[in-house]
């Protein structure tokens, strides 16, 4: 998981409620807006904590966040030009590592829900979201054919509806499985699931223990075993299928019309079950416990062979019936019937209203939208519904500290709005670190986000300078071609070496390259630390045209001048002659240009002194030079 970089900052609202009145809000994006009202304040003031988005806060759902940004990445990379045939078996296969990594993230939380209790909370909303999302992988990814689809449903039920393991366990594991008090609610469970071989199992338990009775067993165990179970992958049609299933129905009727399980009232009920009589089904709410149990049992024993255009029809009669009339479907009954409607947009409005975070609707969207199903839905603004999902989500990620990261790539890939997301989104990150700024550098300059780039280069030299780290400062303003302000800390680095006699981070000034012409300040900083380097390497004669150069071509600032002309005494007092003859001219018409110009008001009588014995100096070398050069020339003229 990515690194966080800093804690994320308290931010104080100044003179909240100052007028004695009472604050509202309203949620942005990713922030908080908060104003004052109308209203007056009565008696003492409260300030509310007031949190929205939990989910981010959680280390484990973070995990969750991470893990599908890299499945939706991938999904991204699905090329247009393949096979829809090839396509399909890869959106399912995406579909299910999504499904994977919800359920990774909701057993974490149920072994920390004993330690916090929120952690129990998003346990409920991660069940209902892989219920749903699972639904929808059965009738809209998959989209499975007539005898096909109930088999998916009866996994999907399965899948939530696991805790008929663990009682078929607790009863298995006993002493005495037949004499267990969840004996026969296991064997009815498993039923209810047409899990029958385990039935079976269990059955045989008690049959065991029941000589006398053990015809009744045994004829239960046949129909058990007869039930018949469409195979897709076999050679049998579906038309023999439903022919054959027919046939074993009537059986099942027969022996209820023949009374055959009447000393067993057990037996006689699961034999209800399997001709489908409702009644009975209805009498089994507590092990059924939803209706949408109830409804894939009701078609396992009534209609196994549904198409999926007849589905709404089953799921509606399958809620009203198992609720009645007086109690109210919950949010989630009302998704998982729009779906059984095919009813996409409705699950996805309706999950928008009901779940707490955008994370579902926007990966769930994109899936749906890579599969060619939300195609004609555009929004009356201009943004497909799946594009204004997955920018929603990544707006949110955006808030948090670390995760901001990954919105990035979501950004990316909303051809429509996603660059001016990104664009405002990206100033809003706070830079609180180098190394975070350098992050956010790079996404800016990977996408040609010229105008961020020199908006952050700008804040990152301004603090840098503020602090006075001058070699942060001049590395930010040249990354940002930002010449006033490289001249302006050029300059700074020259009066700090006029104090201190020194050059600092001499790394950077010693490989300026081309950046050092974006000013003719830093142009001559470059060069004159390159001057101090040439004479620091004994390179007189480099060192005197270079230090000459700056002067005559007019490079080096009058005010530095001074200071140059002093470089060149120690070059001017070797024993070697280093300046020629024109080169000590240019050096004296220098001095004297120096000399007749107007004096700097603000020296002090002892800084005239000063300046007027360097001057005397200065003349005195020059002069012992000239004379040497001279006497040099003409020897090697002669």
């Amino acid at each position: 998981m990515e690194e966080v970089d800093v804690e994320p900052s308290t931010t104080l609202i100044p003179s909240a409620g100052f007028h004695r009145k009472h604050l509202g809000f309203e949620w942005g994006p990713g922030d908080l807006l908060v104003y004052e009202t109308n209203y007056k304040l009565q008696g003492s003031p409260f300030v509310h904590i007031v949190r929205r988005d939990e989910d981010i806060c959680s280390p484990i759902l973070r995990k969750l966040f991470n893990e599908s940004h890299l499945i939706f990445v991938g999904l991204q990379k699905i090329k247009e030009d393949i096979p829809s045939k090839n396509k399909k078996s890869q959106f399912v296969s995406i579909s299910k590592n999504y499904r994977s990594v919800i359920r990774a993230c909701m057993e974490e939380l149920q072994q920390n829900a004993g330690k916090r209790s929120h952690d129990t909370h998003h346990v409920s909303i991660l069940l209902a979201i892989e219920l749903i999302w699972n639904l929808c992988e059965v009738l809209f990814i998959d989209t499975a054919p007539a005898g096909s689809l109930l088999l998916h449903l009866l996994d999907w039920v399965r899948l939530h509806k696991s805790d008929v393991d663990a009682r078929a366990r607790e009863v298995l594991q006993s002493d005495s499985p037949a004499q267990h008090q969840s004996y026969w609610d296991v064997v009815i469970s498993l039923v209810l699931q047409g899990r029958t071989d385990e039935a079976r199992q269990v059955l045989s338990k008690q049959a065991s223990l029941r000589e006398e009775s053990s015809s009744v067993f045994k004829s239960m165990d046949g129909l058990l075993q007869t039930m018949p179970i469409f195979n897709p992958t076999g050679t049998q049609t579906l038309t023999e299928f439903e022919v054959k299933w027919r046939h074993w129905h009537e059986e099942c009727d027969r022996c209820l019309q023949e009374n055959t399980f009447a000393s067993n009232r057990h037996l006689e009920t699961i034999c209800k079950i399997l001709v489908g009589d409702e009644d009975t089904l209805l009498e089994q709410k507590e092990l059924l416990s939803t209706w949408y149990h109830f409804l894939v049992t009701r078609l396992l024993f009534t209609h196994p062979t549904i198409k999926p255009p007849d589905l709404h029809y089953y799921a509606q009669s399958s809620m009203n019936m198992f609720l009645g009339p007086r109690a109210s479907p919950e949010p989630l009954d009302i998704i998982l019937l729009s779906a059984f409607e095919f009813d996409l947009h409705q699950v996805i409005k309706d999950c928008s209203i009901a779940l707490n975070n955008w994370w579902f609707v926007a990966h769930l969207t994109d899936l749906l939208d890579h599969c060619k199903l939300l195609q004609s839905h555009n929004l009356h603004f201009g943004s497909n519904l799946r594009e204004f999902l997955v920018l929603e989500y990544a707006s949110g990620l955006f808030t948090h500290h670390s995760l901001w990261q990954l919105a990035v790539d979501y950004f990316d890939h909303c051809p429509e709005f996603g660059r001016v997301y990104l664009e405002l989104q990206i100033e809003r990150v706070p830079l609180d670190t180098e190394r975070k700024a350098i992050k956010v550098l790079r996404i800016c300059e990977d996408r040609q986000m010229s105008e961020q780039v020199r908006s952050i280069c700008k804040i990152m030299a301004k603090r840098a300078l503020r602090n006075n780290r001058l070699g942060s400062a001049l590395s930010w303003s040249i990354r940002a071609k930002d010449a006033a302000f490289a001249t302006l800390i050029s300059e700074r680095f020259l009066q700090d070496y006029s104090n201190k006699g020194s050059f600092t981070d001499l790394d950077l000034l010693d490989n300026l390259g081309p950046a050092m012409l974006l000013s003719d300040r830093l142009t001559f900083l470059g060069k004159y630390r390159e001057f101090h380097r040439l004479y620091g390497e004994k390179r007189f004669s480099e060192a005197a045209r270079l230090l000459l150069s700056l002067m005559t071509a007019k490079i080096a600032p009058r005010s530095l001048w001074m200071t140059l002309l002093t470089d060149a005494l120690p070059l001017l007092e070797q024993k070697e002659v280093i300046f020629s003859v024109d080169q000590t001219y240019e050096l004296m018409s220098c001095l004297e240009e120096l000399n007749s110009g107007t004096k700097d008001s603000n020296l002090t009588d002892q800084d005239e002194d000063i300046e007027s014995t360097k001057t005397e100096l200065l003349r005195l070398a020059l002069a012992r030079n000239l004379t040497m050069a001279i006497v040099k020339e003409g020897t090697i003229e002669t």
